[in-house]
């Protein structure tokens, strides 16, 4: 977890915008704390596409439990992607949103591809707030990214539904238009969170009330672009392009191995 004064939730409220980039393995984590992230997520579908499984399902729920045990020794606030929270039943929702000892959570309000009676993810963040009310817990409204119900005034009520139960934060995928971005986060009192919007820097999406920005798979997506493009050039014959070096990288295992066996 963090080790300053300022807590996960304060990260929100800065003049400066909060980026969230999402890791997939230990490996991301590293880099982005190097890179001097103050907070890291993490991605299920990431997580998931490692192992060679397909997002959602709940496919996540061990690697990532896996994932932040390792991760959140390092000096940096840590969320969690927690999909729908793997379990209908909200009391085993909260002891395992306690148990991952981390600042935040993401939780959805979809499975299988639909969304679900806002009822029920809203007694899931309940019982996380009432399980580990220091976790900042970001409620995510699938209506966009689903297109389903995907109205300013339906996501709105979804929203408020989150934000009564207890949520610190609402998380909408899939808003993108600046007009109907401006006027959710208008309408929702808490700080909101997109992905990157293509088009749109983050000063942009600042001006518009968006108080933070998550890069979502799109790192995990990106960097296997890239694999492929620096095999694809030593085959043909073209110019490689650099990387960090092998000696850094592996100080920063052999230095997160010290953290880790210290901790």
């Amino acid at each position: 977890m963090g080790g300053t004064t300022m807590t996960f939730r304060d990260l929100h409220f800065e003049d400066e915008l909060l980026l969230l980039p999402n890791a997939w393995d230990v490996g991301s984590a590293l880099a982005f704390a190097a890179a001097g992230f103050p907070a890291i997520g993490t991605t299920s579908f990431g997580v998931n596409a490692s192992a060679g499984r397909p997002d959602a399902a709940g496919a996540s729920r061990d690697a990532t439990v896996a994932l932040v045990g390792h991760i959140r020794s390092l000096p940096v606030f840590v969320s969690a992607d927690i999909e729908d929270g793997y379990s209908d039943d909200p009391v085993e929702v909260g002891d395992l949103v306690a148990e991952l000892r981390v600042d935040g959570v993401n939780i959805e309000d979809s499975a299988d591809g639909r969304l679900v009676d806002p009822a029920i993810p809203a007694a899931k963040i309940t019982a996380i707030k009432r399980a580990a009310p220091e976790v900042f817990v970001n409620a995510r409204v699938d209506s966009y990214w689903f297109h389903e119900d995907d109205t300013v005034a339906a996501v709105l009520e979804r929203a408020k539904a989150y934000a009564d139960a207890g949520a610190d934060g609402i998380f909408i995928p899939g808003a993108a238009d600046p007009a109907t971005l401006e006027q959710l986060t208008t309408g929702i009192a808490l700080p909101v969170n997109v992905l990157v919007v293509p088009g749109l820097t983050l000063d942009d999406l600042k001006n518009l009330g968006v108080r933070r920005v998550s890069t979502g798979s799109l790192p995990y997506r990106a960097a296997i672009d890239a694999a492929v493009e620096v095999a694809a050039a030593v085959r043909d014959r073209r110019e490689v392009a650099t990387a960090t070096s092998y000696e850094e990288s592996q100080r920063r295992l052999l230095d997160f191995a010290s953290r880790t066996k210290a901790s």
